[in-house]
């Protein structure tokens, strides 16, 4: 007895030829026909009618499995539901859910579930959980700092263990796996000892031959010339220490010194540029002082506007560069002097529009509100109605005050 199928269509049907044994029933005859149809499909599944069933390609799923009908497909949802297999009879399933305790390496897509890591990133490990989590989240690695090593490295679900690295070993670095190293244990032949080693860093060494301890002696010719080298004695080398640190200091002294230098260069530079802008103070030859001989000093503003002789232009009495010497220096002095609440001439100079740069740099000479003034009263626009505003701004009623004093003529003899 022999079976023959052939594929018509995607319909698998069965050509028999013979006729089945007597006493067969019909379920077995159903079985029989059904193998059959099955061996003749690529995925092996059949409708009940015999047709070949339709697979849901990956990223799809079975609505409606194959069985008394064909199947439906259906897209399975980002993020949702996925499907990562091509069936006929498999719908979509739910996205997975990474672990609290384990990181996210991709989210799930309709073809693929989600990604997540078996274990923690480089540099992390493994908390321990509570009472409703038995796992905790994967947290950062404790770094052990310098002078201190690590004597049991991160693991999977360790932390790292420190140490504080004891007499003879050290560590320079921050590290979570680094333990402390050994020191080293003595100089060359050729070296001398600057630091012995501590738990911060290795024995330091220097050679005996440096520049920096020889010095040149001129002889009789140009290009003769002879190196002294101070003798180290056995037992004497760390008194070349001192002469090192020396050395040192008088380097650090000089550059302070050159910095203050130019610094202090800088701000007369300003004071003397201030003081040319004034032309009212000092430029007039009636200036503060007439006859220097008689001893009688005159206040130059008010000898120009009393003065039937004088034909030139008169300065603006609003403008500050105005205002006789002897009154701006008095403000000055009340504005170098802070109020209970701070109010000074940085807080002025904050009022004005200056950088906090620029106070800076005016804050390193002798007389930073003279030199803020003086810079302040060579703009456009530095009239005293708007110092006063300022001042008012900041609260020091007091410096307004002094400037709303009438002008009047004085003389010392």
């Amino acid at each position: 007895m022999t079976f023959r199928s052939r594929d018509q269509n995607k319909k698998c049907t069965l050509d028999a030829s013979f006729d089945f044994p007597p006493g067969t029933s019909a379920g077995m005859v159903k079985k029989v026909k059904m193998l059959l149809a099955h061996q003749g499909c690529e995925n092996g599944q059949v409708t009940s009618s015999g047709n070949c069933c339709t697979l849901c390609l990956p990223g799809f799923g079975a609505r409606v499995p194959c069985g008394s009908t064909n199947t439906v497909c259906e897209p399975c949802q980002e993020s949702v539901t996925f499907s990562s297999t091509a069936s006929a009879t498999d719908p979509c399933q739910p996205c997975s859910s990474c672990p609290s305790h384990l990181p996210l390496l991709g989210s799930c897509t309709p073809a693929r579930d989600t990604l997540c890591a078996t274990s923690c990133p480089r540099g992390h490990y493994l908390a321990p959980g509570n009472g409703s989590q038995p796992q905790g989240p994967c947290v950062p690695c404790q770094t052990c700092q310098e002078g201190f090593g690590a004597i049991k490295a991160c693991g999977p679900s360790t932390d790292t263990a420190c140490q504080e690295c004891p007499d003879g070993y050290y560590s320079e670095v921050k590290s979570s796996s680094e333990p402390c190293l050994l020191c080293r244990q003595e100089c060359g032949k050729n070296e001398v000892m600057i630091q012995p080693c501590t738990p911060l860093s290795d024995t330091l060494c220097m050679d005996k031959e440096l520049q920096i301890l020889k010095r040149t002696e001129g002889g009789d010719s140009p290009n003769s010339s002879s190196e002294f080298v101070p003798p180290l004695v056995d037992g004497q080398q760390n008194n070349i220490i001192p002469v090192y640190c020396s050395i040192l200091a008088a380097v650090v002294v000089g550059l302070l010194a050159y910095v203050a230098f130019k610094c202090w260069t800088t701000c007369k530079q300003k004071h003397q540029l201030a003081k040319a802008r004034m032309g009212e103070v000092g430029s007039s030859p009636e200036g503060e002082k007439l006859h220097g001989d008689s001893g009688v000093f005159l206040d130059t503003h008010s000898l120009q506007e009393h003065h039937p002789l004088n034909k030139g232009p008169k300065a603006d009495p609003q403008l500050y560069s105005s205002l006789p010497h002897p009154k701006q220096e008095d403000v000055e002095q009340m504005l170098e002097t802070p109020t209970p609440h701070g109010k000074d001439w940085r807080s002025l100079a904050n009022h004005l529009g200056y950088e906090e740069e620029t106070i800076e740099t005016f804050d390193r000479g002798e007389a930073p509100a003279h030199t803020l003034l003086s810079d302040w009263s060579a703009r456009e626009g530095a009239t005293l109605e708007v110092l006063c505003t300022a001042l008012a701004a900041i609260e020091r009623g007091d410096v307004v005050d002094r400037l709303n004093v009438p002008v009047e003529v004085s003389s010392v003899v």
